[in-house]
């Protein structure tokens, strides 16, 4: 059986032995076509020839995709047998353009895969960004039903205050089809991210010792809409950096070391423009020199953040209609000023500030110093606003009631008013499991080691388990041999260090 020439979408390789080209054409397919498909063991005239398959050789190639293109995708990666010969088949999609592999963008160009040049990649990122909003208009697998209608009043009030929302709250579909967030009784991805259930929304935010990535004093990890994750983040920072007091003669006047607006400007900013789908999370990393908030969302091809902040470039929205949403209720000031806004608050208040362009996202950094914290007046006195967050009360919450009586996961999620259960064991069960919070009073029940073809995550598992607790996909499988001793050895490291 012959499999034909290659063509725009298809690729051949003889070997594995090709597997870092065949990285790179995946990526140029992808930036022409946003799905292809990739063959080991056939040659260039789609002749089978077959060649040596193992589990290794699986991983190895899953492993060589996952670390070196950018943004991340997620292909199907399977054995077939064609005219008896084995072959491996790679199916991939990916619609968050443009792909890097190996740092270097290309595109297919009939089966070539040419490199672009700066001026190409310019022009490609500038085209896309005239059609975007593809991800967020896609309708999600979130039924309408699944959104608090309570959260929904409140956003609707808050936008009729501000006179930027002329309709009253009437009913849950009938207002989110007004808002243009529906497919029926489905949500379009822009209102699950913003109002419903979605496995897009992660945020992980960390206290760390000193000025590096290293010892870290305290870290969490929450999962929610942009509204709850916008709330969290600024209560962990504002709860972890210094404040003082200044006395006027009529009023006492707390005042934070980063000015307020600045940090949640910056907070939407990186929900407002992420590159949603990528399995990158939002980030708050606070160190003792600065605070760092990173939007896993890559900046304008050609563009520096001072052409946006002088007003010199129109605004790009990568996500039109979750700005739009935002907007509305006034979280989004007006449209393209975000970065004018940071810089403008930070340069009143005297804090020190820096944009930092990433190839895999964007980092606004605020700094802590001397300088701008001054408590050494006879009229300013340090202050600490102590703040609880969700996380804490969630996991108190927990604690107390199995406290009580012995509570099995679905009896937790029920009391804390859960319904993602991927979301429920990842944020709290084996957090909890492992610093000892809570214990397993069945400990004996069999469990199995598993990996997920989605997101490649090996982990210990229930008899039974057929869901990811790290990416939610239902792509779980009992792990091989070579991977549940990688499992197993990594666990007796972890135990070793603690």
């Amino acid at each position: 059986m012959n499999l034909g020439h290659e063509t725009e979408t298809l690729e051949f390789k003889k070997t594995t032995g090709e597997l870092k080209e065949g990285v790179v054409s995946i990526a140029a397919i992808l930036n022409k076509h946003q799905k292809g498909e990739l063959y080991f063991g056939i040659k260039p005239d789609g002749t089978p020839i077959g060649q040596q398959i193992s589990e290794k050789t699986l991983r190895d190639i899953s492993q060589e995709i996952a670390n070196h293109i950018e943004p991340r995708i997620y292909p199907e990666i399977a054995v077939v047998h064609i005219d008896d010969k084995d072959c491996i088949h790679v199916s991939f999609e990916g619609h968050n353009t443009p792909y890097f592999a190996y740092n270097v963008a290309r595109i297919r160009v009939a089966d070539e895969d040419k490199v672009m040049s700066q001026q190409e990649l310019t022009d490609y990122i500038m085209e896309r960004q005239s059609s975007e909003g593809v991800w967020e208009r896609k309708v999600s697998e979130c039924l309408t039903s699944s959104v608090d209608e309570n959260s929904l009043k409140e956003y609707i009030h808050r936008g009729q205050e501000f006179g930027r929302i002329s309709f009253d709250y009437s009913d849950r579909d009938t207002v989110l089809g007004k808002l243009s967030l529906t497919a029926g009784s489905y949500l379009l991805n822009a209102g699950m991210v913003l109002f419903g259930e979605t496995p897009y929304n992660d945020l992980q935010m960390a206290v760390f010792a000193g000025t590096e990535r290293l010892t870290f004093l305290d870290i969490q990890r929450e999962h929610g809409t942009i509204f709850e994750l916008v709330d969290r983040a600024e209560k962990y920072i504002f709860k972890n950096i210094r404040w003082r007091v200044e006395f006027g003669s009529l009023q006492r006047k707390e005042i934070p070391e980063i000015p307020v607006d600045a940090v949640r400007e910056a907070l939407i900013n990186s929900f407002c423009h992420k590159e949603y789908g990528t399995g990158q999370n939002n980030e708050v990393s606070i160190y003792k020199d600065r605070v760092e908030i990173y939007n896993p969302g890559t900046f304008p091809a050609g563009y520096e953040p001072e052409d946006f902040i002088s007003g010199r470039e129109r605004p790009i929205r990568r996500n039109p209609l979750i700005a739009q949403t935002l907007y509305y209720s006034k979280n989004v000031e007006s449209f393209g000023t975000g970065l004018k806004r940071i810089a403008d608050a930070c340069d009143a208040a005297g804090c020190k500030y820096k944009f930092e362009v990433l190839k895999s996202g964007f980092v606004v950094v605020f700094y802590r110093s001397d300088e701008n914290f001054d408590t050494t007046g006879t009229d300013t006195t340090p202050v600490t606003i102590p703040v609880n967050t969700p996380d804490k009360d969630i996991r108190s919450k927990i604690v107390s009631l199995c406290l009580n009586a012995p509570q099995t996961r679905e009896q937790l999620m029920q009391a804390c008013g859960m319904k993602n259960k991927a979301h429920f064991l990842k944020a709290y069960l084996k957090p909890m499991l492992e610093t000892g919070e809570l214990q397993l009073t069945v400990p004996d029940k069999p469990k199995e080691i598993y990996t997920c073809d989605a997101c490649h995550y090996t982990f210990e598992a229930e008899t039974g388990c057929d869901q990811c607790p790290d990416c939610g996909k239902k792509r779980v499988r009992p792990a091989d041999e070579q991977e549940s001793k990688e499992y197993l050895d990594r666990q007796k490291h972890t135990e070793k260090w603690n």
